[in-house]
């Protein structure tokens, strides 16, 4: 099994080269895993970076990882770094959420069974507060209730189910959900609940209440249709 790792990145040359480290934990980007229940596992690791400005792209390939350009927003690098890349699993990893353990035998254990699409991780954020440990609570419960993992729970899906689907959603917003929503039609979406780590920036930088208010509100207006570019422009000033 080969297992692509693919990191949309724009302006995160802070935490671009220990989030690279995270997925090659398990093995050297490029290299062979060794042994596993199900054979050996090569993983590659691919940053899309969106033209960023700082040493983002040069500290990635000094990480050991390959380097692709992709201009447009998150979905559009998304699309460009999986159709680049010759892998059985493609795993989205955002430039701030870390992987660890054994995320690759989790990915490994999940893909033996046929009738599953892919999956996510449990999320878990870098800093303390009730208020974060109640929303990680609460994104299980998302979770558990309606499969409706985010894309900082690090999702990955099989490359012939992003093949069926014709590739991700070109939108300007919650192009995760939409990608999730397209896997259930493939097939079921697991939680695994081995966690990733994501940074709790946001929250920190722009206010809890106000950063929750803005997703609780973006995904209302996913769930009822409402004008993705204008949410977007809204979600983003």
């Amino acid at each position: 099994m080969k297992i692509a790792v693919v990191i949309p990145a724009l302006e995160e040359s802070e935490q671009i080269a220990g989030v690279i480290e995270t997925a090659q934990a398990a093995g050297i980007s490029g290299g062979d895993r060794g042994p596993t229940r199900a054979g050996r596992v090569e993983i590659e690791v691919v940053v899309v970076d969106g033209c960023s400005l700082d040493a983002t792209a040069s500290l990635a390939r000094r990480a050991g990882a390959r380097v692709l350009f992709a201009e447009g927003g998150r979905a559009r690098q998304l699309e460009a770094g999986w159709r680049d890349v010759d892998a059985d699993v493609v795993l989205f990893l955002h430039a701030d959420t870390r992987l660890s353990g054994d995320w690759v035998g989790s990915v490994v254990d999940a893909m033996q069974n046929a009738s599953v699409a892919g999956g996510a991780f449990r999320l878990r954020f870098d800093a303390s507060g009730r208020g974060l440990r109640l929303l990680e609570w609460f994104v299980r419960i998302r979770v558990a209730v309606l499969a409706l993992p985010y894309g900082d729970q690090a999702i990955f899906v099989r490359r012939s189910v992003l093949e069926a689907m014709g590739g991700l959603p070109q939108v300007p917003l919650m192009e995760d959900l939409d990608l999730v929503q397209a896997m259930k039609r493939y097939g079921r979406v697991l939680a695994i609940p081995l966690p990733v780590t994501t940074s709790a920036r946001r929250y920190l930088d722009h206010g809890f209440g106000r950063t929750v208010f803005r997703h609780v509100v973006a995904l209302v207006a996913w769930r009822v249709g409402w004008n993705r570019a204008r949410v977007a422009a809204w979600y983003n000033q």
